[in-house]
């Protein structure tokens, strides 16, 4: 499909600044089971791992756009079909990438809970921003549930946004600034349960 509007190269580089961030934020989420870790080993395990698993589908699902643009490659035998069908095809296979990132939804929601009980627990760590974590799980819960119940009611995700951003900068933002007393703290913490 991108080969046929010409703009393949731009779709290319998306694709990989989309599995870049994938792998950075599978790295964030490596950095934060780190620093509660001491708070309770599991659950920062069970974070990781839900997070690890979004990552995985994600990225998984980002094989439908590499196959609507392969639909439009002169070189891939795709010639045989007519342009109609190939467009089809096209939008099948985005339509099975937009599917898989709602589908990986359910595990960056998922991953919100332990991560925000674990800052709410933490001691080291502001325990609105736990809160706001859980309220953020929440959110995007409902963003998935949403999207595939309510396909066509748009206006449910919306407030969501607003709790997803001011939790997930907000945390952001505190470990950008605060990072160094957070990790030292964090050590304390973990010098005392060993």
């Amino acid at each position: 499909m991108a080969s046929r509007t010409g703009d393949e190269g731009p779709f290319r580089l998306g694709l990989v600044v989309a599995l870049t961030t994938g792998f950075l934020f599978l790295m964030v989420a490596w950095g934060l089971y780190v620093l509660p870790r001491p708070v309770n080993e599991h659950l920062a395990l069970l974070f990781l791992l839900l997070n690890a698993v979004g990552v995985a589908i994600q990225t998984a699902s980002m094989l439908g756009l590499v196959a609507a643009m392969l639909t439009g490659d002169g070189d891939n035998h795709m010639g045989a079909y007519p342009a109609g069908q190939l467009e089809g095809l096209a939008y099948l296979f985005i339509g099975v990438y937009k599917t898989g990132f709602v589908t990986a939804q359910l595990f960056f929601g998922t991953w919100l809970f332990p991560l925000g009980y674990l800052v709410y627990r933490s001691g080291f760590l502001p325990r609105v921003l736990g809160v706001l974590l859980l309220l953020d799980g929440i959110a995007v819960l409902i963003w998935f549930l949403q999207a595939f119940l309510l396909p066509d009611v748009p206006a449910i995700r919306y407030p969501g946004l607003a709790v997803s951003f001011v939790a997930e900068v907000g945390l952001a933002l505190w470990l950008l600034i605060k990072g160094g007393t957070v990790s030292a703290q964090a050590n304390r913490l973990a010098g005392v349960s060993t």
